[in-house]
């Protein structure tokens, strides 16, 4: 365990019950959510690959506009 995390959990720990249960909640969903996001992406290389070559086609053959940010 790293020291940020180290300290988050001393922190937590001196927090009521309640707390540190909302605290544990909220972690654990992010922990999944992120686990989530890797599953997506873990097998969508072949797909991306194949929307930048068909991106990049589309570009070469004058289909694109190019995106024109506003100066601030």
């Amino acid at each position: 365990m790293n020291t940020m995390l180290e300290r988050a959990i001393a922190e937590a720990a001196r927090l009521p019950d309640d707390r540190q249960e909302t605290i544990a909640r909220l972690i654990l969903e992010e922990m999944e959510a992120e686990r989530g996001w890797e599953e997506r992406f873990a097998g969508s290389g072949d797909r991306l690959a194949e929307l930048a070559r068909r991106a990049k086609a589309q570009h070469a053959r004058g289909e694109t506009t190019p995106l024109i940010f506003p100066e601030k």
